[in-house]
């Protein structure tokens, strides 16, 4: 038996690209801020989300953490490596770890 089709679910785009602009709302960058960024809800059953940039190939990979004691020993192995980026978001923050960048400096 083949595959079904999934449904077509119209999204009709085309009743908004024909309204007018005083039909919608006009928000500032801060409330866009707010509501976006300051405004991340993890779930119950999610103890913290560690999303790492790769500066090889400009992807970045996301790991999801249940316990505590796992993504503490993930961005333990993260700080081991030099080169890494990476932001770890739990219920309370948001925090990013980049690597510091030295000069040259004469000791």
């Amino acid at each position: 038996m083949g595959k079904s089709k999934q449904p077509y679910y119209d999204s009709n785009w085309e009743l908004y690209k024909k309204a007018p602009d005083d039909f919608f709302v006009q928000h500032s960058f801060d409330e866009i801020m707010e509501w976006k960024v300051a405004g991340w809800e993890l779930p119950a059953s999610v103890c913290c989300v560690i999303r790492v940039a790769s500066t090889k190939n400009g992807k970045v990979k996301e790991f999801i953490y249940r316990s505590p004691a796992a993504a503490k020993k993930k961005i333990h192995k993260l700080f081991e490596e030099t080169d890494i980026e990476f932001t770890v978001a739990d219920h309370e923050s948001i925090h990013h770890f980049y690597p510091e960048e030295h000069e040259n400096e004469d000791v």
